[in-house]
């Protein structure tokens, strides 16, 4: 076959350090909004975010992998070029950062609507589920072995 071809959704977790509520209501829609955008610059046409959003400590992406960019690589990017973003929003975010880990689930193409609808819910699935405890949830449905002392920074 001459031609590589793709198609690989992830669902991509990550929280503030040490689950700080510092995305505030003010800023929270415009930092989705640059994440979305620093996503899909990253291989364009081939990065698609199809939902970012999230609360005060944390960000779910509903985004495509490109074939050319490793998962790491493209955290790297996405939590590196938001939080410098963030720090020149002003001086309550001077002491942003993402914490060092993340989570990273591949979806099903046929999934994707779902996923979309349950990112777009955060702000009402929070009101009874603590970020940790939605985390655990996705660790334990996609069957990934965890250690409690390692996931949390």
């Amino acid at each position: 076959m001459p031609q590589s071809l793709n198609k690989v959704i992830l669902h991509m977790v990550f929280s503030t350090k040490d689950r700080l509520p510092l995305i505030d209501a003010d800023i929270r829609p415009r930092l989705h909004a640059f994440i979305a955008k620093v996503f899909r610059e990253i291989d364009p046409p081939q990065t698609q975010a199809y939902r970012v959003g999230g609360v005060a400590d944390h960000v779910h992406i509903a985004g495509s992998l490109p074939r050319t960019t490793t998962i790491s690589k493209l955290f790297e990017i996405v939590k590196k070029e938001s939080s410098r973003w963030i720090k020149k929003q002003g001086d309550e975010y001077a002491k942003f950062y993402w914490q060092s880990g993340y989570g990273n689930f591949s979806v099903a193409p046929s999934q994707l609507d779902h996923l979309i609808r349950y990112i777009d819910n955060q702000e009402e699935h929070h009101k009874t589920v603590s970020f940790q405890d939605e985390f655990r949830t996705l660790l334990r449905k996609y069957d990934i072995e965890f250690d409690e002392r390692y996931v949390w920074d």
